[in-house]
């Protein structure tokens, strides 16, 4: 989720509704501010509806397909032995993701496991029930691990108090930081980029098609972003935030990354390079520099969220 609060010399600035800025992650591509305004605690999802736009499926490159919604990215991994699924969106959006994999000629019962970027409501508030229709259990990290069991965000949660809670998912297994999972012949590796959330997630595999093989990467959001009264660079909640974003753009800049996905498709121009693809530039998803610009850029947002935090030109 990508909800904020404005801060200009360390002093939040509130305005009505929830504002958010377009943010350039990548040549022709669009993302999230890492700021924006206030919200109520609980406040109603006036995105939700525009994120949960249908979006037909189709596939990205080899065995990975796209089978989100317009605004929130799900990526179907395919073998013959069984399939990965990496996020589920809203609870809204399971009916559209369950109807894309099958559309694509697959079936939800054959995903034999589930993955997620980071623990939000849009990410992560369709896990529980696409859990119960696919029977796979849910792999994440150690913080996301204790949202995912409690369905609460905790108070490390740098937009603690405004995102809503999610289902409860119980078949759990927590992974370490470089482990590598496997369905049959994919094998996917975590790489642990927090700082949007504590237990924030990337993931990385091969792919192949017609003889050419790429390094695929659904990278998790990197936006600085928060709730009123939370400061990165003082934060007594979550106090590693500003290195575990260092760790996590080091760790982008560092790997294999010929494709680059995100949870918020736009934040990684997915639609221009679909519409390139379409219009006949048959590699236009393939950019080997792809997650280098994408830490670049996420390295200039949270210094210019430092900068505003403790009032540095």
């Amino acid at each position: 989720m990508n909800h904020a609060t404005y801060l200009r010399a360390g002093v939040p600035v509130t305005a009505l509704g929830l504002l958010f800025i377009a943010l350039a992650v990548a040549p022709g591509a669009r993302g999230q501010s890492p700021v924006a305004t206030s919200a109520p605690r609980n406040p109603p999802c006036a995105s939700c509806a525009t994120w949960n736009a249908e979006q037909q499926p189709f596939r990205v490159f080899g065995n990975a397909y796209y089978v989100g919604t317009h605004g929130l990215g799900a990526i179907l991994v395919t073998s013959d032995s069984g399939h990965v699924l990496i996020d589920a969106a809203l609870p809204e959006s399971v009916p559209l993701i369950v109807a894309h994999i099958r559309a694509l000629g697959f079936r939800i019962e054959d995903v034999k496991l589930l993955l997620n970027s980071h623990d939000h409501f849009d990410h992560a508030g369709g896990m529980a029930e696409l859990q119960k229709l696919s029977g796979a259990p849910l792999a994440v990290s150690p913080p996301s691990a204790a949202v995912f069991r409690s369905g609460l965000s905790g108070q490390d949660d740098p937009q603690y108090g405004l995102v809503q809670p999610i289902a409860r998912v119980r078949d759990i297994r927590v992974v370490a930081d470089g482990e590598t999972l496997h369905v049959g012949p994919i094998a996917v590796t975590a790489h642990f980029t927090a700082g949007h959330t504590p237990g924030g997630t990337t993931w990385s595999w091969r792919s192949c098609e017609a003889g050419r093989c790429a390094d695929m990467v659904y990278a998790d959001s990197q936006t600085p972003v928060s709730a009123d009264g939370f400061f990165f660079t003082r934060s007594r909640t979550y106090p590693s935030a500003i290195q575990d974003f260092e760790h996590g753009h080091a760790a982008l800049e560092a790997m294999p990354c010929d494709i680059l996905l995100t949870p918020h498709p736009d934040a990684s121009g997915m639609w221009e390079r679909l519409a390139r693809r379409d219009a006949g530039e048959p590699l236009a998803f393939i950019n080997p520099m792809a997650c280098k610009e994408y830490a670049a850029t996420a390295r200039k947002a949270l210094a210019r969220r430092i900068a505003i935090e403790t009032g540095t030109p």
